[in-house]
């Protein structure tokens, strides 16, 4: 206590009162000298007492945020008596808090970072490695006709690459929320074809029946550029899963709540244990011989959620997948 320059310069002054008091109360009588001795003695160990508990105290609230500098896992919770000390522990504790669950976040925020640029590195690495081994091959190939081939597959494996390099950097923008959606009424019926026209020639190669119902006149409000490139996501895991000659049917409805897109493919559908994870980034599901690369749909969800919206997967009834969007009003 001695250390506080206050509570010295107190110390003094209360002496210096409190002997001025005696010797004017030993000038008045005996009695009165006596008294204010004792009353002098009486008020400064009932200050001592009182300021000690202080001390102690801000002590405890001392040793708490040094517990916090060095990252312990204790935790002191103030008591609830009133007063200003009271009310600075209770706010040390919300802070102390406040700080743990940053912390925490920070901490699952690197481990996902790292997970993350694990899983990059090793989608990037797949198509590299094919690459450099159909490049070997090419080299010492003479056959005009396979080295042909080799520089097709090597053309598309660039392709791939350059997707998952772009969808890694769209993912990444709108992680770090510096992606400004536009808000514009957007007609359902121009959206969906846009959407669709990538994957025409593809649909008709592979005897794939394409049925629309779309009413006209139907509007959401969003950024069609980004919508588009969402939908976009979904019809390409669709096509992944839908055999030749099958079919994928795009239907919407509208009510008052919401405007509803619903996405169904005749294809193999999802396993069970891969639902919850649909969405999940870099989620390939259970069955080993599963294509892509786990992005397209976590990209399609951040994009839709972002808008205010809602995207769900489930298998048909009647077999394939289907994929519901909903937009409030």
């Amino acid at each position: 206590m001695l250390r506080n320059r206050e509570f010295r310069q107190f110390v003094i002054l209360f002496s210096l009162i409190a002997a001025a008091a005696v010797m004017l109360g030993f000038a008045i009588n005996r009695l009165a000298g006596i008294l204010s001795i004792a009353s002098a003695a009486a008020f400064g160990t009932a200050f001592l007492a009182f300021t000690k508990a202080r001390y102690k105290s801000l002590e405890r609230i001392s040793e708490q945020i040094d517990l916090v500098l060095h990252n312990t896992d204790h935790l002191y919770i103030a008591e609830s008596d009133e007063g200003e000390l009271s009310i600075l522990q209770s706010e040390i504790t919300k802070m102390t808090l406040r700080i743990r669950e940053q912390n925490d976040g920070l901490k699952k925020e690197k481990k996902y970072l790292a997970d993350s640029l694990a899983d990059i590195a090793h989608q990037l690495r797949t198509p590299l490695t094919s690459a450099n081994l159909i490049l070997s091959l090419l080299a010492n190939n003479p056959n005009e006709n396979e080295r042909k081939a080799f520089v097709r597959e090597t053309e598309e494996l660039l392709v791939q690459m350059d997707w998952l390099i772009t969808s890694l950097l769209k993912l990444s923008r709108l992680d770090a929320g510096i992606v400004m959606f536009q808000s514009k009424q957007i007609d359902v019926n121009s959206l969906i074809r846009t959407a669709l026209r990538p994957f025409l020639i593809s649909m008709e190669l592979h005897n794939i029946t394409l049925q629309i119902d779309v009413p006209k006149g139907i509007i959401i409000q969003g950024d069609s550029g980004w919508l588009s490139e969402a939908i976009q996501n979904i019809l390409k895991n669709c096509l992944e899963s839908t055999s030749d000659n099958g079919k994928i049917e795009i239907f919407c409805t509208d009510n008052p709540l919401f405007t509803e897109i619903v996405i169904h493919d005749s294809g193999t559908g999802f396993e069970k244990e891969d639902l919850p994870c649909l969405f999940d980034r870099f989620y390939r599901g259970k069955n080993s011989k599963a294509t892509g690369y786990g992005i397209g749909l976590a990209l399609c969800k951040m994009i839709i959620t972002e808008q205010g919206g809602t995207i769900t997967a489930k298998n048909h009834l009647q077999g394939g997948a289907i994929f519901d969007l909903r937009f409030p009003k």
